[in-house]
């Protein structure tokens, strides 16, 4: 049984004009994959970067007297999710908010 990742056309995948569409199935996918684990390993440093940032605005809103959670601009944030990747974008939005929001 093939899964969609495994049925990707080479030409999608390749940044290179130049490449040759002699490379085996195979190899397509392994280097497929080394692409997406690089994405992912970028993916996770933007997380941890955005969590970062995310603990200064609390702590600084709570320094100032405010609440450590601001509901509409997560709202905003849903939204801004929603609208790029539908339904899914908002479950990812909110693990990325639960994410953000750390044990302050």
């Amino acid at each position: 049984m093939t899964t969609t990742q495994d049925t990707v056309a080479p030409d999608t995948l390749s940044s290179d004009p130049t490449t040759s569409h002699t490379t085996t199935p195979e190899a397509t996918i392994a280097d497929a994959r080394e692409r997406i684990d690089a994405i992912d390993d970028r993916i996770l440093g933007l997380i941890q970067e955005r969590m970062a940032v995310s603990a200064v605005v609390q702590q600084t809103r709570i320094a100032s007297g405010g609440r450590r959670v601001h509901l509409a601009r997560e709202m905003e944030i849903l939204g801004r999710y929603r609208d790029a990747l539908g339904k899914p974008g908002t479950n990812l939005a909110m693990t990325l908010l639960e994410l953000c929001r750390g044990r302050i």
